[in-house]
């Protein structure tokens, strides 16, 4: 803790010299410009050791006066009592300064261009000489410090706002998360208590599945971001379920291209499209219906979409609980660089597509043996899989 001071009081230090180093590097060279224009021979090598002393002394009593300001700025009900403390502390400032920049270096004689001894002068002759220049660079480290103490506030009021911001939009993404898994949960144990009482032994795979489903999502619960692998996993054993359910009425294709395999989604972003081309697609319609999952990369991102067949139109047009989730997840994952439509068209095909930046892990593995096949196709290749 006490290191750490010292450190911050050294590095102010050696800032302030630094800044005050160059300027009266100007400084000197002013000087010499000046002497020259009035025909006074001086060298640049003097008037650099003249300006060079007067900045060491700024340079060594700046820190303090910003810490000074630091702790005594103004604030509402005391701004006259700090102004006449600023206006008092414009004594001790000229005093100490011009004491510094007599002890640093000798006085210099304008009219005799050269050093004299400290005995012929004293340091009250170099405040009266030089009294307003003294004046005006004490107003001018106040103003500086009280410049530096207002950014300063500024920039910890932001990094607390994006701190709570980041805390807010946290706790929001978990509870939109959690909310996901009650609502396919629910719609998973309706399914299985169809079959309770016509096929027992489906209800209890169905059973064995759905424990199995549960798993994977606690194993990723503490992660907001997953391999598309991973989500794709999740996906098909969810479809799984479906497809004991609902037979050989329902047939999934996948059509994933190798190269988004590792690419980061958001965990269980396909989940509410997939139930909702379940419920809206196969459910509502007693003819066979069919479902795609399919992904490629673009430029800059990632296409996500999930196709299905249309068995009955909602009023809303295939919104509710899913899409507005998902929407609200992206948003804040991701801002304004994610996003996601819906549509139906005129062959009563529904299709829900995710645009994603492109993100990537590294992962072990591929696609598991037996449940796709890679097969090349023009210039790209895909991973397909069909459920039927």
């Amino acid at each position: 803790m006490e290191l750490g001071r010292t450190a911050r009081i050294v590095r102010a230090y050696l800032i302030s010299i630094a800044i005050w180093s160059a300027l009266s590097l100007l400084t000197g060279w002013n000087y010499l410009v000046f002497d020259k224009s009035a025909n006074i021979q001086s060298t640049f090598q003097d008037m650099l050791i003249v300006a060079e002393a007067r900045g060491l002394a700024y340079a060594l009593l700046t820190p303090p006066i910003f810490f000074i300001v630091a702790h005594f700025s103004f604030g509402r009900g005391n701004r006259w009592r700090s102004l006449i403390a600023y206006a008092v502390g414009a004594a001790p400032f000229m005093l100490i300064s011009a004491e510094l920049r007599w002890l640093i270096c000798p006085p210099w004689s304008a009219s005799l261009q050269h050093f004299v001894a400290r005995g012929t002068s004293s340091p009250l002759v170099l405040i009266r000489d030089g009294f307003a220049d003294l004046f005006y660079i004490y107003v001018t480290i106040v103003l500086a410090a009280h410049a530096y103490n207002y950014f300063e506030w500024v920039r910890k009021q932001e990094l607390d706002r994006s701190k709570i911001q980041e805390a807010l939009a946290a706790s929001e993404l978990q509870m939109l998360k959690m909310q996901l898994h009650p609502h396919f949960l629910f719609n998973t144990l309706h399914g299985i208590s169809t079959l309770i009482d016509s096929d027992r032994k489906s209800a209890q795979a169905m059973i064995v599945k759905l424990s199995n489903l549960l798993r994977n999502a606690l194993e990723y619960s503490g992660s907001d971001l997953i391999p598309l692998e991973d989500e794709l996993k999740f996906a098909r054993e969810y479809l799984d379920i479906e497809q004991m359910r609902f037979g050989s009425r329902l047939k999934v294709t996948t059509s994933i291209h190798p190269g988004t395999l590792r690419s980061l989604v958001p965990q269980l972003i396909l989940q509410p499209l997939v139930e909702n081309a379940v419920r809206h697609g196969i459910a509502s319609s007693r003819d066979k219906g069919w479902i795609e999952i399919s992904s490629q990369p673009l430029e800059r991102g990632l296409e996500l979409s999930v196709r299905n067949s249309v068995g009955a139109i909602r009023p809303d047009g295939g919104g509710g609980v899913g899409l507005r989730n998902t929407r609200a997840r992206l948003r804040y994952f991701y801002a304004d660089e994610a996003t996601v439509s819906f549509s139906i068209d005129g062959n009563q095909t529904g299709s829900a597509v995710l645009v994603l930046p492109n993100l990537e892990s590294k992962i072990r593995g591929g696609v598991s043996a037996g449940q796709s096949e890679t097969i090349r196709g023009g210039s790209s290749q895909y991973a397909r899989a069909d459920y039927r």
